[in-house]
């Protein structure tokens, strides 16, 4: 097999796991919120910003580092170098783990204090364990992807993310007797059970091949002694710039969180009210923002080696082209989620959450509503960075949202204290955020790549379509509501028969969408090849001449 088959087939297999990975995790949000209602998802949400924070610093550019050490030393037969990487890094992982666990363990009741929601304190202290487990995993992660073995991460994902969903649901069902903060406390325990599930799915799997690896260190050729002082500086170098970058989310949302708890209280909220204010927005609406990430992280892995390969070969057509279509094909993604979830925020949250009462199923959707815009922005923001990255610009896009994270802070800071807009007030500085950046982003890219970018083609015809799909699902779930309206039945079989209306909304939606793109011409059978196998569904539908 060829290195670039390789590489594809890799890709190809951690492209499929991410989004095994992305549905489990945004599917979960929706029976865990109708068990714990928006005063447990406050609970869960304010423990993992914090987690996530502590989890990025400790592990975000340490897995790429150890597969670029790790694949430059077996590229030249040093393969007992390449082992040496991999001992070093997990022994400081490994400590560099049991330092953030214990802090977590030793400050979570001071750390809740001092957000202002002290019934978070067993959601915070149940993430202990995964704060160890999982920069263990990394290591190992970062050693098989440096032998060009992607399977093990792939499965080692997969497990934790399943481990992660059947344990959190089932503690949080089970804990709920013993009270909400409790039972929220069960949910985030979910998290560590992955890490273990993941990290002993990584150690089970190096165990079993030792032999193999065990061969290639007697075969390996005599170099001079990779010092273990020169590991760690080379490690650093390549770690701690992807790092930062990493971190700018999880420390914009941390910093939302404490603004966000303590202004609301401010202007006369109670603690508990803050919480469940807080756990209807990022518990609830947010998960929701999250599900059309799924599609614009394929298409963003798939840009990366597509621009820097054009790029090298200094094709400028080529390049032009494929950014282009990269840009097309995530805005086909992006507007009409974003109108879509804009246009039936009530009904969706109606559906996903209906175990919730009146006034959280508004405070949701309302919030919906909002961050429905953010879905635009921050899908394109992943692919802008991805051809930014493909262009050698890594830190761009890193600068361009520090500057949204600032704004937002801002606006969050600001916003939130007007009594008129209080919990709003995150929203909107989220989606002015990712706005932002997105708008930067564009204009680097612009600049870097020294291209000129078709508005009609990529800007104008994707709105087109994605405005009369919204148009279209808004105007069928009212006439589908109208006549629900009309059946005189049970109250039970007019709440399900609102369901199906949303369902059947969606349904007319999507089916005007993909019409409409035929029509305006939107889709061309290039798009398809960012795709995995995409370029045999292009020519299926030129074929039957739906696309050119």
């Amino acid at each position: 097999m060829t290195k670039k088959n390789n590489f594809l087939r890799g890709a190809a297999i951690l492209s499929i796991a991410g989004v095994i990975v992305k549905i489990l995790g945004a599917v979960y949000r929706i029976p865990l919120s109708n068990i714990i209602k928006s005063e447990g998802m406050g609970y869960y949400q304010t423990a993992y910003p914090l987690y996530t924070l502590l989890l990025t610093i400790s592990t975000a550019g340490f897995p790429i580092a150890i597969a670029k050490l790790v694949s430059e030393k077996r590229a030249v037969g040093d393969f007992k170098a390449a082992y040496k990487v991999f001992k070093v890094t997990l022994l400081g992982l490994t400590i560099g783990g049991l330092l953030t666990s214990l802090f977590l363990f030793f400050r979570a009741e001071s750390i809740v204090d001092r957000l202002g929601n002290k019934n978070a304190y067993y959601a915070l202290i149940a993430l202990v364990p995964a704060l160890f487990f999982v920069p263990i995993m990394s290591a190992f992660r970062g050693f098989f992807q440096g032998r060009q073995l992607m399977v093990p991460t792939a499965l080692s994902q997969i497990v934790e993310q399943l481990f992660r969903v059947g344990a959190g649901l089932t503690l949080t069902y089970l804990l709920l007797d013993k009270g909400i903060p409790m039972a929220a406390g069960g949910a985030s325990f979910g998290g560590s059970a992955g890490a273990i599930a993941g990290a002993a799915t990584m150690a089970l799997i190096y165990f079993y091949g030792r032999k193999e690896i065990k061969k290639e260190l007697k075969s390996s050729i005599d170099t001079d002694e990779y010092e273990i002082n020169q590991i760690i500086k080379d490690l650093l170098i390549i770690a701690i710039p992807i790092t930062i970058g990493a971190s700018i989310v999880p420390i914009m949302d941390y910093i939302d969180l404490e603004l966000v708890l303590t202004r609301l209280q401010i202007i006369g909220y109670t603690e508990a009210e803050a919480n469940g204010l807080y756990g209807n927005l990022k518990g609830m609406a947010q998960t929701l923002i999250n599900l059309p990430q799924v599609f614009s992280i394929a298409i963003s892995m798939s840009l990366v080696p597509a621009v820097s390969d054009a790029n090298a070969r200094k094709n400028k057509k080529e390049m032009e082209s494929t950014i282009a279509s990269g840009i097309r094909i995530t805005l086909l993604i992006g507007l009409p989620c974003t109108l879509g979830l804009f246009v039936l925020a009530r009904p969706i949250i109606e559906l996903l959450y209906y175990k919730n009462d009146v006034a959280t199923i508004i405070n949701v959707s309302n919030s919906l509503s909002i961050l429905a815009f953010s879905v635009i922005f921050l899908t394109m923001v992943q692919a802008l960075s991805a051809i930014l990255q493909g262009l050698g610009r890594p830190g761009v896009p890193a600068i361009n949202l520090f500057v949204g994270a600032v704004v937002k802070i801002f606006l969050s800071y600001t916003l939130t204290v007007i009594p008129s807009i209080n919990i709003y007030g995150a929203a909107i500085s989220t989606v002015v955020a990712f706005g932002i950046a997105a708008i930067l982003d564009l204009i680097s890219v612009i600049k870097y790549a020294k291209i000129r970018l078709n508005i009609k083609d990529i800007f104008i015809k994707p709105f087109i379509a994605s405005l009369g799909m919204a148009i279209a699902a808004f105007i069928s779930y009212l006439g589908l509501i109208n006549i629900v309206a009309k059946i005189n039945a049970a109250n039970e079989m007019i709440t399900r028969l609102e369901k199906l209306s949303t369902l059947g909304a969606v349904l007319v939606g999507v089916i005007v969408y993909v019409v409409l793109l035929i029509l305006t011409g939107s889709i061309t059978e290039e798009d398809w090849n960012l795709l995995p196998k995409g370029d045999k569904i292009g020519k299926k539908l030129e074929r039957f001449k739906l696309i050119k």
